[in-house]
């Protein structure tokens, strides 16, 4: 069956990608409600968890990475460097550049925030019965291709 045939000739029925749009968008924003501490900023936190996922990076990728501005990264790196989640050290190759890595208060922080995140969500799987987790666990791959992960 191809996309054509879930879009509805009905003007006012959202079509699939605007149905999936909006379940992301609203599951993305219960998830980063599910906060671990509300001193930390959301900006903050993409940023950790890009260092997460990616490994040491010099300000310019991270900035990169996030879609910010690089002043702006820097800003986000100088205020978690004072809270202590991130550590500087010189480029191995280049002088000029920083290479910006979690500390390990910055790691424990990034998986608390995992867990608890995590936590809401399995409380939300276990409302639903088999068939939906089969469901969601296939969409999950899909979307995750989708996604180009």
């Amino acid at each position: 069956m191809r996309y054509a045939n879930y879009m509805s000739g009905d003007p006012h029925e959202r079509s699939l990608a605007s149905r999936l749009r909006l379940a992301v968008v609203r599951l993305n924003r219960r998830l980063r409600a599910q906060r671990v501490a509300d001193d930390v900023s959301l900006t903050q936190i993409a940023a950790l968890s890009t260092l997460h996922k990616c490994g040491p990076l010099t300000p310019g990728q991270l900035a990169a990475k996030e879609g910010v501005q690089p002043p702006s990264m820097t800003r986000v790196i100088a205020a978690l460097e004072e809270m202590g989640f991130v550590e500087r050290r010189p480029h191995p190759t280049d002088g000029r550049q920083a290479i910006v890595e979690l500390s390990e208060d910055g790691l424990a922080f990034v998986r608390k925030a995992i867990s608890v995140r995590e936590a809401w969500l399995d409380r939300q799987l276990a409302e639903l019965g088999e068939e939906e987790l089969e469901v969601l666990s296939r969409a999950a791959e899909i979307i995750d291709r989708m996604a180009g992960n």
